[in-house]
């Protein structure tokens, strides 16, 4: 018989990795952070089978370890400001060449809109869960989300016009 953490927690680390990713353009880093929150997590398996949105807890969990660590380090002050990006996945090389594309214009987008974007189109999120883990309202969900996709159709149109 599985745990909780092996039968709930265990089966976000892909989702929980992408966004960590996503927020510090650093595998290793998005690794340990990733380690950190499953530890805290073990720790609190008990309260967290009571929890009614284990995946949005996971999520804030994650952020507020990314922000400790920036905070710590001096890096940055939060993950809401405009970060370019410092470079891109190796992933990204080997995937198609319009992945590939699309990937590198939504990291162009402002970090709420990319943030939204990747939640609802990659990670699958509904709205709710989106504005409960950013704590905006579902219509700022849905007016960021149009402007992103907006601005990618543009860009990619742009993109793939000689």
């Amino acid at each position: 018989m599985n745990s909780f953490f092996e039968g709930h927690i265990w089966p976000l680390r892909g989702t929980l990795f992408r966004m960590a990713f996503l927020w510090v353009k650093d595998r290793a880093l998005a690794e340990d952070l990733l380690q950190n929150v499953f530890e805290k997590s073990f720790q609190r398996e008990d309260e967290l089978e009571k929890h009614p949105n284990l995946k949005a807890w996971m999520i804030r969990s994650l952020k507020n370890e990314a922000l400790m660590h920036f905070r710590k380090n001096g890096r940055i002050i939060s993950l809401e400001g405009e970060i370019e990006p410092s470079e891109e996945p190796k992933e990204l090389e080997k995937g198609n060449e319009q992945l590939s594309d699309l990937m590198r214009l939504v990291a162009k987008l402002p970090e709420k809109q990319s943030q939204i974007f990747q939640l609802r189109e990659s990670e699958g999120l509904t709205y709710e869960e989106i504005a409960e883990y950013l704590e905006i309202s579902i219509e700022q969900v849905k007016v960021n989300l149009h402007r992103a996709r907006k601005k990618l159709r543009e860009e990619y149109l742009k993109v793939k016009k000689p």
